[in-house]
């Protein structure tokens, strides 16, 4: 089945990487192939409440633009190396295709061989050596095996046209000589005591009992086939192993994690058709036609608490939108067909999913239960954030009927090991939850901190202000805002570079708006600081 990753924005927080996680567990459930992923590195809150719940961080995904492996190729068509030129020959036609990888026993990718190959190399075969296996030529011949000595079978081909007295003159038969001949018993007596590799008796003829005995005690092969002389000979060389027959250069290929995008530039300056699609070891895993490239199999996604393409994975463009369960305003997300779209207006997109695990009539375990309790604790301040409803009160309540927690104690808890500044750096914490927003040419970032200990920040107020400026600048936004929001107190403080204060005095409607100054009950980035900024910016 199909996988399909469910994941939230980047700089993932609580709300999101639980979200994430709950709504996966859910579309499992329901027989959907879902997998939880994560967009950048977990923070400390989230940390604790995975560890708290005992549940393991979501694999990281760095983009879902189109890799080789979502390309419907052929996957596993490839060939032995000691198959014979017959078999890869039929295997082509069988396959319809003009070429095949070629492997080791361990399916390590060798060469690549086309039917333009083999039938040049066949024109230009030594028509007198063979070097290949007793069973292909079994196989080539359509033959019956009447002594077989050994698995290998190397030789100097001769087919025997002389009479014996003057082919006995000629020829000086030796160990590494394969006889091609008919019901020619003196022939066959000769070979058999010369001890020559192996005896092709041609025409169904008939063989002797002491030439087989004497053959199995001299270690000679025999082979009968019902072939005459002209279509054994003409045939034989077709048993060779394909791996004599293949190229000294290496052939193009392709990784399974290789981009689309970069295969089909590669691709369109090359006048090749066939590629081996190999992993990160050089296994091979089959064939990948150019002419066959248009057969995509985009990656399915579902986006968690946001719904904007600044926001989210890259390479979104080249993925298939299946549905999105947000919390935020409708952003630039679209799609190319109509999708499930859950839109409500409460504090936490672990809020909307309660929801759609009572509509499917999933049970919500006690770990999935504790983790959608994490997200709206942290997304709503614990329900005193302005972005609090009562669905979501009435949703946690609920919740708690499952997962039994002293709500306000794992809540303290929970925000004490999430706003520990321990170890980072300056440039982590104004980077850590930080969001970007457009209002037509305009961009600007929103960086928030939530902390019990707020003093550490502005005690660096200078160093935090010179990092603001880096960060603007190295993202080529036009304004950035750093709010620093003192769970206790209920408000928070803000940072910005001088030349946006006015800006910031503008949205507060404080014209002696001071640098790093307490704003009271300004806690929520969403409906709080970016509102009152875009105001601001139309003034």
């Amino acid at each position: 089945m199909e996988k399909c990753y469910v994941f939230g924005h980047m700089n993932p927080d609580t709300d999101s990487v639980c979200a994430s996680i709950t709504l996966a567990n859910l579309k499992r459930n329901i027989g959907i192939n879902a997998e939880e992923r994560v967009l950048g590195n977990i923070n400390k809150e989230t940390k604790y409440v995975l560890d708290y719940f005992k549940v393991k961080t979501p694999k990281y995904l760095n983009d879902v633009k189109l890799k080789i492996k979502d390309l419907k190729y052929r996957k596993k068509l490839m060939m032995n190396e000691y198959s014979s030129i017959e078999e890869v020959y039929n295997y082509m036609l069988k396959e319809n295709t003009t070429g095949v990888p070629i492997v080791d026993e361990n399916n390590k990718l060798i060469n690549l061989i086309t039917a333009k190959d083999i039938l040049n190399k066949l024109l230009h075969l030594e028509e007198h050596y063979l070097v290949t296996s007793y069973d292909n030529i079994l196989k080539t011949l359509d033959g019956e095996k009447i002594v077989k000595v050994n698995d290998e079978i190397k030789g100097k081909i001769t087919a025997v046209t002389f009479s014996h007295s003057t082919f006995e003159s000629v020829v000086n038969l030796t160990s590494d000589d394969i006889l091609i001949v008919g019901d020619r018993h003196y022939i066959i007596d000769l070979g058999v005591n010369k001890r020559v590799k192996l005896i092709i008796v041609i025409g169904d003829s008939v063989i002797k009992k002491e030439h087989i005995k004497l053959a199995r005690k001299n270690k000679v092969n025999i082979i009968r086939t019902k072939l005459n002389s002209f279509e054994t000979s003409r045939i034989i060389l077709y048993s060779n192993y394909i791996k004599n027959i293949l190229n000294i250069n290496e052939p193009y290929i392709v990784r399974d994690n290789d981009y689309y995008t970069d295969f089909v530039e590669k691709s369109e300056n090359l006048k090749i058709d066939n590629y081996p699609v190999v992993d990160k070891n050089g296994k091979c895993l089959g064939l990948l036609r150019k002419s066959e490239i248009n057969k995509l199999s985009k990656r399915k996604v579902i986006l968690v608490d946001h719904n904007e393409t600044e926001q989210s994975a890259s390479g979104l463009d080249e993925a298939e939108i299946v549905e999105v369960v947000d919390h935020h305003k409708i952003g630039s997300i679209s799609t190319n067909a109509p999708i499930n779209f859950r839109n409500m207006i409460v504090g936490s997109t672990n809020t909307i999913i309660y929801f759609l695990y009572k509509e499917n009539g999933i049970k919500i375990t006690k770990q999935m239960a504790g983790l959608m309790i994490s997200g709206i604790i942290s997304d709503t301040l614990n329900l005193q954030s302005p972005t609090t409803t009562d669905i979501d009160k009435k949703v946690i309540k609920e919740l708690n009927k499952i997962a039994n927690l002293n709500i306000n104690k794992y809540a303290k808890d929970m925000f004490k090991a999430g706003t520990s500044l321990e170890g980072l750096s300056v440039m982590n914490v104004i980077s850590e939850d930080l969001k970007v927003f457009n209002e037509g040419d305009i961009s600007f970032g929103v960086s928030q901190a939530f902390t019990m200990d707020y003093e550490s920040i502005l005690s660096k107020k200078e160093e935090y202000i010179e990092a603001i400026k880096e960060k603007k600048e190295n993202m080529k936004l036009d304004y950035f805002i750093f709010v620093i929001t003192d769970i206790l107190s209920n408000g928070s403080y803000i940072l910005v570079t001088e030349e946006d204060l006015s800006l910031v005095s503008k949205a507060l409607n404080n014209p002696k708006f001071q640098n790093g100054e307490f704003v009271p009950k300004i806690v929520s980035r969403k409906k709080q600081v970016v509102p009152i900024i875009l105001d601001a910016l139309e003034k």
